[in-house]
């Protein structure tokens, strides 16, 4: 032994590599078992001699065959060693598993023989080798037609082989297996003349290695089990019913007329001696979930909302299609974030926007050519401390850099995308449907060209990981409370959508790569509810995700992107659970909610779509919380024609439409959001319905769900009603309540309503036009207990035939007149302090014949009246409490009909002392007064506002209109 390992360190590495390259595999096994050296330098021919000997084998091909044929193994002496041993497997009956160790020593075993069928062979045909066949022995077929004019009956355990190369071996016949086992390799099946069946059992299992079906059906049947590996199916398919398990492995489908692989019934308790080492066979195969994705099936890096978004904005960006995907442009993310530095100059230059526009509104003033220094001092003099009321904190949070990066924090961790290792650790009914092994399980199989990938219906079950599905109709119909396990399959081009799922059918479907599909990549409808985790779902050429007809469905931590249509569809009583996606740059609407459609739409990222962030209509009703929908190119939130829904604490910041765009036609109930830096109005409700084909692509209309139409009314359950929240109220008038709406383009509210309205709590600061526009308005509008304060223009504007109720609201610091008003209605208990201009303008139009009434305000005017009666406007104007401005101007009354307006009881109140002046708003303190509730915390920190990149269409501005209504 001495002797021997001096002569391997005599000579080189290489020349001994090079030598024991030309051993047969016999001669390796021996060379290894000489010492610890010899073993290393048979272990290094690993990418040599060992994958000569794997390619050689003509039972095997490629072990990445046919996904990915140009990938190398990690070892190819263990991918050798397992093909060895799967070609051995099927010998191992039950009696042979279950005898005794001790006395399978002295077991006379009987030796295999080999029987040659051809026409040169002592067998001309397979049914006369059969006849005389053994069990256990080993048919080789030569090269040639083999044709059998009958069902060949299999009733022992055989092995048929075909000699040479695939394809030189053909076997015209339908074989029927009445034994346990059986193995069939290198041959080509096609169908007899009789019948189209290739292959059948009912009870024993049978293994297919390297063979080639054509134009024919497997049947395999319960108690029965398979195992087909390296085969190839050209127009033909494999049934199975109530198998309890087989596995399809490296197989290749092409061009089926129907579905490739149909499995039927719930998989039987009763299992054959087989099911044991099929077990462990898959069991072996879900690593493969926590191992990094194949080349076939590429998954974007988890970037995500991670450290990245706190460094400069340079590091942010997008590339589609590829590895990388952080789901926000640099202009997106200058909006979201900006810099340290600006944060920090924001006040200073806000204020120095207020001193110049306080200029310029007053150029016709007679303190106009007063300097700034002597209008801040003036200003202090005269100033009411109105810091204190109850929302004041939320002022605060706005423009505090400390609050903003906090509460980004606080974002990146909530919205963070998951792995699919997160959502299995976190999620034990994901975790346990992973695991399962039951029914038909498919691993790294091509199925191309054809109608069908796998259909599963009647409670079947199937697994497929690793798979490629591409130009088919659809790639998996799932069907009839049957249940679908997929993971890391490739699923594109198909002419309908990739996964179909319907009649209570479930399962999980998971870190699939979907997309450049003709319709939608998952299609989920008639209570079907699946498990939708960790995909890409994009560049398909309608929806992402649909959920039709009462399908549910939990969809979490999904890449949804690029496709033209919606990236979720929600309609015809869908009910998902929407939580955790990333749903970006979509050609339409990021979230559609149609045709009482409903669902629970919470903590997902909703950014860069062409339309509405999330577009809700025509009796949608979804819960809509918790949400980052920045970034589009339209609206953030869009409540169309009869749209309901619960929006709550969602941030809707930077789209360069509206904020929230609603019809007054909908009723949706807007709380606790934070609606800042839009295009154009923070909140917008237009009176104006939809017209018939009123829809770009995505946004309903033109989707084709007949039968859901026609069955949606009847399909509810009775206790359909249960799954929804039972917590929320009905509500009979449109709500918008305890939001925050800053520096948005235009009006931070602005209406324009043929319903009533009611605007309760709100922080309405610092948009670049007026805090509120009523400009129409037949039924009552509520505004009450909100702080309206520091826009650039009035804070409150009323126009003709309005009905506006305004009680309780503190309008503060308003850059132009604290409330104008034409219309009629309340002004009651209002603080209205320190606008630039008049506290409150009264104006008439010439047909209005009703009254305003004002009373019990507290209002004070810096450089002008505290209230202004012009145009013989008529009202009742009482029991006000008018402080002294640096003016020094109380009441203007330029009219010659007393009799039209009625001033009385209102008190003047000049202060000359700043101790004074202190004292004023405490009985009762700076409104407004909001009991029982503030202002939650916001998710996104307002940033200063980005200019935007591209050129508005005209009129966008002027009109005041949704960029998605202007366009239409």
């Amino acid at each position: 032994m001495h002797r021997v390992l001096m002569e391997a360190d005599g000579l080189p590495v290489e020349l001994w590599q090079l030598i024991l390259s030309y051993l047969c595999l016999p001669d390796l096994g021996r060379c290894s078992s000489v010492c610890r050296a010899w073993n290393e330098l048979v272990l290094s021919l690993d990418r040599t001699r060992w994958r000569q000997l794997c390619l050689s084998c003509l039972e095997h091909r490629h072990p990445h065959w046919p996904v990915q044929p140009d990938v190398e193994p990690q070892s190819w002496r263990d991918t050798f060693k397992q093909h060895y041993l799967a070609s051995k497997t099927w010998t191992k009956t039950t009696q042979a598993l279950e005898s005794s160790n001790c006395l399978s020593l002295f077991q006379r075993r009987k030796g295999r023989r080999r029987l040659c069928v051809g026409a040169v062979a002592e067998f001309s045909s397979l049914r006369a080798a059969l006849a005389v066949a053994s069990p256990y022995d080993r048919l080789v077929l030569l090269p040639g037609v083999h044709e059998e004019h009958s069902e060949v009956l299999l009733k022992v355990p055989v092995e048929v082989v075909g000699q040479g190369k695939l394809g030189k071996v053909v076997l015209l016949a339908s074989i029927n297996q009445h034994c346990p086992t059986a193995r069939l390799c290198n041959v080509v099946f096609m169908p007899a003349r009789f019948t189209s069946v290739l292959y059948k059992t009912t009870s024993g299992y049978v293994q297919f290695d390297n063979c080639n079906f054509e134009s024919g059906q497997l049947q395999i049947h319960a108690p029965g089990t398979c195992q087909v590996k390296f085969c190839t199916f050209a127009q033909s398919s494999i049934h199975l019913r109530s198998v309890a398990l087989c596995v399809l492995e490296n197989c290749e489908f092409i061009g089926s007329e129907n579905a490739s692989v149909i499995v039927e019934g719930y998989p039987s308790s009763d299992r054959n001696w087989a099911c044991k080492h099929l077990a462990m066979l898959a069991k072996s195969c879900t690593a493969s979930v926590w191992e990094p994705s194949p080349a076939g099936c590429p998954v974007a890096k988890q970037d995500g909302w991670g450290e990245s978004l706190l460094e400069p904005v340079r590091m942010c960006e997008i590339v589609i299609g590829e590895e990388r995907s952080s789901f926000i442009s640099t202009v997106g993310a200058q909006a979201l974030l900006g810099s340290a530095q600006e944060v920090t100059e924001f006040r200073e230059n806000l204020q120095a926007a207020k001193e110049e526009e306080y200029l310029a509104l007053d150029s016709n003033s007679s303190d106009s050519d007063l300097s700034s220094d002597n209008e801040e001092d003036a200003r202090a003099a005269y100033k009411l401390p109105y810091q204190a009321h109850s929302l004041s904190h939320t002022l605060a949070d706005v423009t505090d850099s400390r609050l903003q990066s906090d509460r980004l924090h606080a974002l990146q961790t909530d919205l963070k995308l998951k792995s699919l290792q997160q959502e299995l650790q976190q999620d034990k009914e994901a975790q346990s449907l992973a695991s399962s092994l039951q029914g038909c399980i498919i691993r790294q199989c091509l199925f191309r060209d054809g109608k069908g990938g796998i259909l599963i219906y009647s409670r079947g079950q199937a697994k497929l990981e690793g798979s490629i599905f591409r130009h088919l109709t659809y790639a998996v119909r799932c069907i009839q409370n049957s249940k679908v396990i997929m993971l890391r399959n490739d699923i594109h081009h198909c002419k309908a959508s990739g996964i179909f799922l319907r009649l209570l059918a479930g399962g999980l479907i998971a870190d699939n790569n979907i997309h450049s599909n003709c319709e939608a990549g998952v299609d989920i409808r008639k209570g079907a509810n699946p498990l939708v985790l960790c995909n890409k779902i994009h560049s398909g050429l309608r929806s992402g995700i649909v959920v039709v007809g009462n399908g549910k469905g939990i969809i979490r931590s999904n890449q949804i992107y690029g496709n033209k249509e919606a990236g979720i569809y929600i309609l015809y009583n869908g009910n998902p659970a929407v939580s955790g996606n990333h749903i970006f740059q979509g050609l339409a609407a990021g979230i559609a909610v149609n045709e009482n459609g409903r669902g629970q739409i919470t903590g997902n990222i909703i950014c860069e779509n062409q339309w509405g962030g999330v577009d809700i209509r025509h009796g949608g009703d979804p819960i809509l919380r918790n949400n980052l929908i920045s970034c589009g190119h339209s609206d953030g939130v869009v409540v169309g024609e009869r749209g309901k829904g619960l929006i709550e604490g969602n941030a809707i910041y930077s789209n360069k439409g509206c904020g929230v765009w609603m019809m007054s036609s909908s009723l949706p109930h807007l709380i606790n959001n934070q609606i800042s830096h839009n295009g154009i109005y923070g909140v917008a409700l237009f009176c104006r319905k939809d017209e018939a084909g009123d829809y770009p692509p995505g946004q309903g209309g033109n989707e084709t769900f007949q039968e859901e139409r026609e069955g949606a009314g009847g399909e509810n359950g009775p206790d359909s009603e249960e799954e929804y929240p039972a917590a929320r109220p009905p509500i009979s008038v449109a709500l918008v309540e305890l939001n925050s709406i800053n520096h948005n383009g235009a009006a931070g509210l602005h209406i324009k309503s043929s319903e009533a309205l009611s605007v309760i709590a709100n922080v309405i600061h610092a948009n670049r036009d007026g805090g509120v526009a009523v400009l129409q308005s037949s039924q009552l509008t509520h505004i009450t207990n909100n702080s309206i304060c520091c826009n650039s223009r009035e804070g409150v504007l009323v126009e003709a035939e309005c009905q506006v109720e305004l009680r309780g609201n503190g309008i503060y610091e308003n850059r132009s007149h604290g409330i104008i008003s034409k219309g009629e209605g309340v002004i009651e208990e209002n603080d209205i302090i320190g606008n630039h201009r008049c506290g409150l303008q009264m104006l008439q139009a010439a047909d209005m014949k009703l009254n305003l009434q004002v009373t019990k305000n507290r209002i004070q005017a810096f450089r002008d009246y505290g209230i202004a009666l012009f145009d013989e406007a008529k009202g009742l104007v009482q029991e006000n409490l008018i402080f002294q401005g640096r003016s020094k101007k109380f009441i203007l009354r330029p009219m010659s009909n007393a009799e039209d307006c009625i001033v009385q009881d209102n008190v003047l109140l000049t202060v000359k002392k700043r101790f004074d002046m202190e004292c004023m708003l405490i009985n009762p303190p700076a409104r407004p007064h909001v009991r029982g509730g503030v202002l939650g915390s916001c998710m996104a920190a307002g940033g200063p506002r980005v200019s935007s990149t591209t050129t508005r269409m005209d009129g966008g501005c002027h009109h005041r209109r949704s960029i998605f209504c202007t366009i239409l």
